[in-house]
């Protein structure tokens, strides 16, 4: 594939459930490119149902990067998923490749395409702990009001109950002592770093939501509450992957405070709330070239196709 002088990047975002990973690997295999994945989960092994990560066989010859490179007990956060990120797109230009970076999590995209700085808030200190002690002794209404103190426009990005993201934005605050949401926008005003396409996928939220409880129904068959059982029993609750859906309804489940029926019940109403926050948050992006799924999978092949070959050729869109 030929290169730009510019480097480029492919990027496909969209809601969970809705077809991205499909998607990438019939682009990848089109255009001769390499996937690294922007989900903040599967960088985990072993934790590949709940995930819905990618199989050996869906992978079909094209290198993934950003999957299964940490155990369960490990941290992670998305300045140390920035530097690596960045080691593989140099790796992948090596390889005389362009990266489709693929995946939900939009904090990891948008630190990539608009190199977000880090080092500021990242020195080490226990403001994070700080926070955390407040948050556990106030609850999450008092630390949202916090931030919205520190940062009114921050209601606009981020709900109150995503407290790991409420924390964060708090510690930049006050680290910086800048507007979270400010320093986010004046990065994505001035701060591109490469030439990019992000090619969006939506769809009906009705249609996407029977989509998401259908996909849980699947991954409960495939074998999800054996899978969460044992890596319950191995790393904790307190473990990272255990934060996250799919995997955090298990606990109460485990602890006999719920049955199984409203566990799975849970994990299905958190994945349409999580995709609905994802609309939001990639609505924001005005440079986003969305594409309805309603229409047919092959439509949707057909035009990211164009979007890529145009934007390949003549270098923007």
């Amino acid at each position: 594939m030929p290169i730009k002088n510019k480097k480029t990047l492919l990027t496909i975002i969209g809601p969970t459930a809705i077809g991205k990973t499909s998607l990438a690997i019939n682009l990848a295999l089109h255009f001769g490119t390499e996937i690294i994945s922007c989900d903040s989960m599967q960088i985990y092994k072993e934790f590949n149902i709940g995930t819905a990560k990618i199989t050996e066989e869906e992978v079909r010859g094209i290198n993934h990067y950003m999957i299964d490179i940490l155990d369960g007990n490990q941290k992670f956060n998305v300045s140390e998923y920035k530097k690596m990120a960045e080691n593989y797109i140099e790796e992948i230009y090596s390889h005389n490749n362009i990266p489709i970076f693929v995946g939900g999590t939009g904090l990891y995209v948008n630190s990539i395409l608009y190199d977000f700085k880090f080092t500021e808030s990242e020195e080490p200190n226990n403001l994070r702990e700080q926070i955390t002690e407040f948050y556990e002794k106030n609850g999450a209404n008092l630390l949202y009001d916090l931030l919205l103190y520190l940062d009114y426009s921050s209601r606009e990005k981020i709900h109150k109950n995503n407290i790991k993201r409420v924390i964060r934005a708090i510690e930049v605050c006050v680290n910086t002592k800048k507007e979270f949401s400010k320093q986010c926008k004046d990065y994505e005003n001035n701060n591109c770093k490469y030439d990019y396409l992000i090619i969006g996928l939506t769809l009906d939220r009705k249609i996407l939501y029977d989509k998401i409880n259908s996909r849980v129904d699947i991954m409960i068959n495939n074998g999800l509450v054996e899978e969460a059982t044992s890596l319950y029993k191995k790393y904790g609750e307190y473990s990272q992957p255990f934060t996250a859906i799919g995997y955090k309804e298990f606990i109460p489940y485990f602890k006999r405070e719920i049955t199984l029926e409203s566990c799975i019940d849970n994990i299905k109403q958190n994945s349409r709330k999580y995709a609905k926050r994802q609309f939001t948050w990639f609505n924001r992006n005005e440079n986003i070239h969305w594409i309805d799924v309603e229409n047919g999978y092959d439509e949707v092949l057909f035009k990211s196709k164009k979007l890529v070959k145009d934007f390949l050729t003549k270098g923007e869109l």
